[in-house]
């Protein structure tokens, strides 16, 4: 992507917003354009604005970030939503799977996973964090070694229903890559490989790219040969 990516940034410590910024700064490519200091302002904000990423506190008083991450959804669906999460919010990310949200990073984590993240949801990709994506699948498969491999099971049921190609697609989509990305790796046109997610999420019973990258975790699915590994890239076993 080489235009400028226009980032939103909303926490309720403006502590943690200056950090965001400073790293975000760090990165030519990317232009701070807003703050707000709680969900219900980074909607406002996000009307206005209309940025292409917005990296929402999990958490914030009044309307929080998972609220806030529907509603963006629904008002300025271009815009996408990186999510920021401390330990022991596992709950909130699941929810958040759902709401709206494709990326998900934890405020302890490295600054170039930031970066990377805000990059692959301004190109209409999902990303977990490795830490959270370990989270998210630990939580899931909390039920102990039966529950997980049941777990297991379920999800290599539901991607062996998929075509040959939607699983191609599914492994690539895993790895954190966007659709223009995955029809370049594929050799096919961007329109098919969005067909295919289309599908893909369908058949999956999933809401986005992010859910649908923790079902192929769970399969077992590996990282495509070629593909930088983070991200959710890391998701591969």
């Amino acid at each position: 992507m080489n235009e400028t990516i226009r980032v939103l940034i909303a926490d309720d410590e403006p502590m943690i917003r200056y950090g965001v910024r400073a790293v975000l700064s760090t990165d030519p490519g990317l232009d701070v354009v807003a703050e707000a200091a709680d969900g219900r302002e980074a909607v406002e904000l996000v009307r206005r604005h209309r940025p292409d990423v917005a990296v929402l506190d999990i958490r914030m008083p009044g309307t929080g970030g998972i609220e806030a991450a529907a509603l963006i959804r629904e008002a300025v669906p271009g815009t996408g939503v990186v999510m920021l999460t401390t330990f022991g919010e596992d709950d909130y990310i699941l929810r958040a799977l759902s709401g709206g949200a494709t990326g998900f990073l934890v405020k302890s984590g490295a600054p170039e996973e930031l970066i990377a993240g805000v990059r692959a949801v301004a190109e209409g990709a999902a990303y977990l964090s490795p830490k959270v994506a370990a989270r998210v699948v630990a939580h899931l498969a909390g039920g102990g070694a039966g529950a997980a491999a049941g777990r297991r099971a379920a999800a290599r049921e539901r991607v062996a229903a998929l075509t040959a190609r939607e699983r191609d697609v599914l492994a690539h989509l895993g790895a954190g890559l966007s659709n223009g990305q995955i029809a370049r790796r594929l050799r096919v046109v961007e329109g098919t490989v969005k067909a295919h997610v289309s599908s893909i999420l369908a058949r999956l019973g999933v809401d986005n790219r992010a859910a649908a990258a923790v079902v192929a975790h769970e399969a077992g699915m590996s990282v495509p040969d070629g593909v930088p590994r983070g991200g959710v890239g890391e998701l591969g076993s």
